[in-house]
């Protein structure tokens, strides 16, 4: 367990408002873009290993589509592979979930002038990891029933857990606690928590939109937004010391 000391008086802190978190998030988010690149890098080589592991191969997949003459009339999971390929990249999802975190942590280091190292952005390995993965365990399983049950579901569930990792890492907290703090806190203020997250959903995948490649560089934008939210309702975070 990491030691803490109270935070000085260094740092901005946003308004209780979509706007001015959203302000606040791309200040951090310019703050730490290389290195969100450099988490990036990791997804995308992690991406590939598990493609190899599974057998899966992509562009087999788009051609069994097209011979099968639609893409809503065939078996997906007739394809080879692809079975595995998602298992493996479920797992891989939750082993990366400390990667959020660590960006969340540089966001904090920039906020308050503090050096930053490439080192800190594996925190998530180093503090709290086994509640790290288990809040990313069963967010991931709740917002993935609500996926099925319409898709729309999930942008008004994901606010309710938008700042768990935030809560994990100032707060060095358990994964139930994590879970119940951030769905009161974006229960009360729901408005703000489902415009802070929505938008930052979007802006995260607006590299697609722009030019496909540009989301590696706007793909982790969600997780400034997410430390700016804790900032605004939960104030400066507390300094953590001896990582």
């Amino acid at each position: 367990m990491a030691d803490f000391n109270e935070f000085d008086q260094q740092g901005s802190v946003p308004a209780k408002e979509t706007g001015s978190i959203i302000s606040h998030a791309f200040e951090m988010y310019k703050g730490i873009f290389l290195y969100a690149l450099l988490a990036m890098g990791i997804y995308l080589v992690g991406s590939w290993v598990v493609q190899l592991l599974s057998g899966f191969d992509s562009m087999s997949f788009m051609e069994y589509a097209q011979n099968s003459g639609s893409y809503g009339s065939f078996d997906y999971f007739a394809v080879p592979g692809l079975k595995s390929y998602y298992a493996f990249s479920g797992l891989f999802g939750i082993l990366a979930s400390p990667l959020y975190v660590g960006l969340i942590y540089l966001a904090n280091k920039f906020n308050n002038k503090e050096q930053i190292q490439a080192g800190d952005l594996f925190i998530g390995y180093r503090q709290n990891f086994v509640n790290i993965l288990l809040y990313s365990l069963i967010t991931n399983i709740i917002l993935m029933i609500s996926v099925m049950l319409c898709v729309i579901p999930v942008f008004f569930v994901f606010p309710l857990f938008f700042i768990g990792y935030p809560i994990l890492l100032f707060e060095n907290a358990s994964v139930g606690d994590a879970l119940s703090k951030s769905f009161n806190i974006a229960k009360e203020n729901y408005g703000t928590f489902l415009g802070a997250s929505f938008l930052g959903i979007l802006i995260s995948i607006a590299g697609i939109i722009i030019c496909g490649i540009g989301i590696i560089a706007t793909a982790f934008f969600v997780t400034a937004v997410m430390y700016s939210t804790y900032v605004a309702f939960q104030g400066k975070p507390r300094q953590l010391l001896n990582q």
